[in-house]
């Protein structure tokens, strides 16, 4: 088996042993597995004849890209039976037409090499992923309908894609590749895969939409005294400036404290203390309108607790947004964490932390939440730990079940959803049969039977 993988990639884009580990753990270090081999193919035919003969001997695939899944849907099993098919040698920009606004790409492109191949042609690709950019690729972007900081703007990876190529699970490629903006011939196939994780087939394209260049970008940090006064404002920004509005992030306290410990050169906003920030950013072709704008309607908003500063200086965003980027990455020197990426409508998001905080620490005195994130589009990552990093060690693996519960009740109540942005992998494949409507996962299987019905295509994940 190895020597006819070998065939077809060549010898040395076929790893194992120690070469290949690297490729059986997640970036968190939560997920590892074992695989026969990592498979490194050079185009669409090279990932189409390795998943042809996979299929013929019955032996899964693992389709990976950057490996930055935060769920463990890029990495194998621990049964060491499976194929890790890494697309990240297919890293071409296939075509840009500037007139169509479109971007035909391989799905090994990383998520920077996109943005920065539509700037040089003015236009803009928003996926807003700043932290990884560098490291995730447009595959697995596509694979898990990737969000970000745009997404109240922009919508999701799922709102970007025109057309798709994928090598369906027996080894047959579909060519989806359309750069239609109106195509109404029937179902639009393209979205089955969008989101799928890899168990439905293996996209190797795609053709991406891009955007008007923005020619101003106006910066805010404001400071409140809660999340209620955070929901008011957006809706009056929003009134006032229309899809300007690009991102509005919320960020607690203790977050912004865990960053300025952990994480050289960032520096607080604001000489006082403030229970929330907010950081929100609008951007437009208009070169003047935008900012005075926001200016005028921040200047005119009164809230308890309440401090703004306004900029069009791209270094001062970039503090800011430094502060931002680096929330998981000062958590994750902290030590591990009870994490939850979850989803309310935007006006309950208020409610849903109100609630949960409630909950966790009546349940858990002394618990440590951090909250943070997409509030524009009611999307909170939510990550509970002790501060004491032995003890927290010993209640994360007494109860972890127990606090997702808690959290997960509170988003059923509010309507919300489990998994916001970071899809269901491995974390939450078991947990999502309680929270989704079983005629939603019935018919989820029956797809998959339909598409995979040997069950090759990245099995253990989603559902």
């Amino acid at each position: 088996m190895i020597g006819r993988l070998q065939a077809i990639v060549g010898a040395e884009q076929v790893l194992r042993g120690a070469q290949a580990a690297p490729y059986f753990k997640d970036w968190r270090g939560r997920y590892a597995g074992t695989a026969k081999a990592v498979v490194f193919p050079a185009d669409t035919a090279q990932v189409a004849a390795v998943v042809s003969l996979c299929a013929q001997h019955k032996i899964a695939i693992v389709p990976q890209g950057g490996n930055t899944s935060l769920c463990g849907a890029s990495v194998p099993l621990n049964e060491g039976r499976q194929v890790v098919l890494n697309l990240s040698r297919m890293n071409k920009v296939l075509g840009v037409d500037v007139s169509n606004h479109t971007m035909t790409v391989q799905a090994g492109c990383t998520l920077l090499a996109v943005r920065a191949t539509a700037e040089y042609h003015n236009c803009l690709f928003p996926l807003g992923l700043t932290a990884i950019a560098e490291h995730c690729e447009i595959g697995g972007n596509i694979s898990t309908n990737a969000g970000g900081i745009s997404v109240l703007r922009y919508g999701s990876m799922r709102d970007m894609v025109l057309g798709l190529e994928v090598v369906m699970p027996d080894g047959r490629i579909w060519n989806g590749l359309r750069s239609l903006r109106k195509d109404n011939t029937g179902y639009d196939l393209k979205q089955l895969f969008i989101g799928a994780e890899g168990t439905l087939g293996i996209v190797t394209a795609a053709v991406l939409k891009l955007q008007p260049r923005p020619q101003t970008t106006v910066t805010a940090m404001v400071a409140v005294g809660n999340v209620t006064s955070a929901t008011r404002l957006l809706e009056l920004i929003r009134e006032s400036c229309g899809n300007a509005l690009t991102g509005f992030e919320l960020i607690s306290h203790n977050c912004l404290e865990m960053v300025l410990k952990n994480i050289p050169g960032t520096t607080a906003p604001f000489a006082a203390q403030y229970p929330w920030y907010l950081l929100i950013q609008l951007s437009d072709v208009n070169k003047n309108l935008v900012q005075d704008t926001l200016r005028n309607t921040v200047a005119g908003f009164t809230s308890p607790r309440f401090d703004y500063q306004i900029t069009t200086d791209a270094q001062v965003a970039e503090q800011w947004w430094k502060i931002r980027r680096n929330i998981s990455e000062a958590q994750k020197r902290e030590g591990i964490s009870i994490k939850h990426d979850v989803s309310v409508p935007v006006s309950r998001v208020a409610q849903f932390i109100l609630h949960a905080d409630a909950s966790l620490k009546s349940a858990y005195p002394g618990v440590r939440v951090l909250a943070f994130g997409h509030m524009g589009d009611g999307n909170i990552h939510y990550n509970v730990s002790l501060p004491d990093k032995h003890k927290n060690i010993l209640f994360i693996a007494a109860q972890e079940a127990n606090v997702n519960k808690l959290v997960y009740e509170v988003i059923r109540e509010l309507g919300g959803s489990i998994s916001a942005e970071h899809g269901l992998g491995q974390l939450k494949r078991e947990a999502i049969r309680d929270y989704k409507d079983p005629l939603e996962l019935e018919l989820m299987r029956t797809i998959k039977h339909a598409l995979d019905p040997y069950g090759l295509m990245n099995p253990g994940k989603v559902i």
